[in-house]
């Protein structure tokens, strides 16, 4: 994937982090990806960009609840915020922060769908998103971990028009769906895996870009990372899942070149 020069309705567009300590994990995101992190400005409440070779590829700001944890969260794409809050809302799903705009740089929404996992959508005025996309260190996939998937996949098709590619991950491992938009693989989801804690809610979850998957999950333990997911291989390639030292989980994913 090469830098990302346009703006795709009903794709991801953009991925930030709400944290506990935004000064801190910008140091450690920065220390693992090479980011370079810089306070959006003064009437932007602490939120900051991340840039990966001068190019915008992540946000980094403060929660906004005391209470809320650390959190990455994944902004679809839409050429009207408003309508989009109508459909959500039509199709099962909950407008938890209803559209604003966001500065002059663009309008925004937080939603979340009939499973409780939260997504947020981002309608492009001066800022249209990620500029890289798929590299080291900058945004390579999205994919939403469900309880009650069935429920999930048909709001996603109402919403954002996303059709579905579907695959067994193996026996006794349940099914992978791949979401598309016009015909592109622009997401993936399945049905929570039932080891996982029941306090454990429906979310979305951000791969990074990684040319050497071990290599960079080991770097990311070492800065304070907690282990989730060892290296692994899978049909497409090779991931990770990592927790971050403020509490956000994250993957790394290297994809194999077909």
């Amino acid at each position: 994937m090469a830098d990302a020069k346009t703006f795709v309705a009903n794709a991801p567009a953009w991925i930030d982090l709400s944290s506990k300590d935004a000064a801190a994990s910008s140091d450690y995101y920065s220390k693992l990806f090479g980011w370079k992190v810089e306070i959006a400005g003064p009437d932007a409440g602490g939120y900051a960009l991340a840039k990966l070779g001068g190019k915008d590829v992540a946000g980094i700001g403060p929660t906004q609840d005391p209470k809320a944890p650390s959190a990455w969260m994944v902004y679809i794409g839409t050429r009207d915020a408003d309508a989009t809050a109508k459909k959500v809302e039509a199709e099962g799903g909950k407008v938890v922060a209803p559209p604003f705009d966001v500065l002059d740089q663009g309008r925004m929404a937080v939603f979340q769908d009939p499973t409780g996992a939260f997504i947020s959508v981002w309608q492009p005025k001066k800022m249209f998103g990620s500029e890289v996309t798929g590299k080291q260190g900058a945004y390579s996939w999205a994919e939403l971990n469900s309880r009650g998937f069935e429920k999930a996949k048909p709001f996603y098709a109402k919403v954002f028009g996303w059709d579905k590619k579907v695959s067994p991950m193996g026996e006794g491992q349940g099914d992978y769906t791949e979401f598309k938009n016009d015909g592109q693989s622009i997401a993936g989801g399945m049905e929570m895996n039932p080891m996982v804690p029941k306090d454990v809610p429906s979310y979305w979850m951000v791969y990074f870009g990684a040319d050497d998957v071990d290599k960079t999950h080991k770097k990311a333990i070492d800065l304070g990372g907690q282990e989730m997911l060892p290296p692994q291989d899978f049909p497409g390639g090779r991931f990770s899942i990592v927790m971050d030292p403020q509490g956000a989980g994250f993957g790394l994913l290297s994809l194999r070149q077909s």
